[in-house]
């Protein structure tokens, strides 16, 4: 397992991790989400010995990942993919490092199979697309077979089928009793890999928590409804304490059931065309939990009507999920 005690990095006057405690538990895929800037790169950098704590500790299986005499038996991750050579080819680099570690030279034919890269074995690596790329440095982490593994944006540049492949290779490499730690800015994809989440902001931990739990406790009901009325129903909800979003002529009423909107709109004798409860999301959860530790805020997409634009809402806030930052060193190497 992952441990973390007190763990801190200082840069200056910043504090990009501060004083943090965590596990991460063999057996489960433990998501590691937060906003840009918030302290997961270098968490993951000194679990990996590349960066040294300030202050507090951070070990894999009771170790210090600098005492580890052979790490790529115990440890793989995936951080910065394409910092490889670019005139190697992708078998001799996975064999260098094979080398350095004492792993046989079969166990590179078999990693190249395993990520789909057999064919282009022996091509040089700078010819190598993104996604490629991502799957030699996958290949580069699962050399040495190890028991736990770390994954920054694994799915970076990767297509629908490398995706799903990713996703089932976490979760079955976590069925097999590995502990497995995975960052990613796709929530959406998270929400369909991690079993526990551990949410960092502005370089403290937010929550440490299951899947389920951490969604219930940070979502509120959401009511999608449509209604040829639909500007006077607004009014009337808003009125009533909710907040409410309109895009396209549908309202998006948030902190009310459905059960709540009905009433509402049958009491003032409005028509409804539609009326449903929406599922809760990873991505509103996060949202919600991170909104005061977003280092920069955007203007809401949302546009509302004059007449509901006092808005019981808090202020809006984005969170760039998509941009990810391309990460570029093989951990172990």
């Amino acid at each position: 397992m992952i441990t973390a005690q007190g763990l801190t990095k200082r840069y200056g006057d910043t504090t990009a991790v501060d004083a943090i405690d965590f596990t991460v538990e063999p057996g489960t895929v433990t998501g590691f989400l937060g906003p840009n800037g918030a302290g997961k790169s270098t968490t993951m950098r000194m679990v990996m010995g590349l960066d040294h704590p300030s202050a507090g500790s951070v070990t894999v299986n009771g170790t210090a990942y600098g005492d580890l005499p052979a790490p790529l038996h115990q440890v793989g991750a995936l951080l910065e993919a394409r910092a490889i050579h670019g005139g190697r080819t992708a078998r001799s680099h996975l064999l260098w490092l094979a080398k350095s570690n004492g792993i046989p030279v079969r166990r590179v034919d078999e990693v190249l199979e395993l990520v789909g890269l057999t064919g282009v074995a022996n091509k040089r690596v700078r010819g190598f697309s993104l996604g490629m790329g991502q799957r030699l440095g996958i290949a580069a982490a699962l050399l040495g077979d190890p028991g736990v593994l770390l994954f920054d944006e694994p799915v970076n540049g990767l297509d629908p089928e490398g995706i799903v492949w990713v996703r089932t290779l976490m979760r079955r490499l976590a069925a097999e009793g590995r502990t497995v730690f995975v960052s990613s800015h796709l929530m959406a994809e998270m929400a369909l890999t991690a079993d526990h989440l551990l949410v960092i902001g502005r370089g403290r931990i937010l929550a440490d928590t299951d899947m389920a739990d951490f969604i219930g406790r940070n979502s509120a009901s959401r009511v999608r409804v449509r209604s040829p009325q639909a500007s006077e129903l607004a009014r009337r909800l808003v009125m009533r304490g909710w907040e409410v979003e309109r895009t396209d002529g549908v309202l998006t009423v948030i902190g009310a059931t459905a059960a709540q909107v009905g009433d509402v709109a049958g009491a003032d004798g409005l028509f409804l065309h539609e009326l449903r409860s929406l599922d809760a999301s990873l991505e509103d959860a996060f949202i919600r939990l991170t909104a005061d530790s977003v280092e920069y805020h955007a203007a809401s997409a949302s546009t509302a009507p004059p007449d509901i634009s006092a808005r019981t809402a808090a202020p809006s806030h984005a969170v760039e999920l998509s941009g990810q930052n391309v990460n570029e060193i093989t951990a172990g190497a």
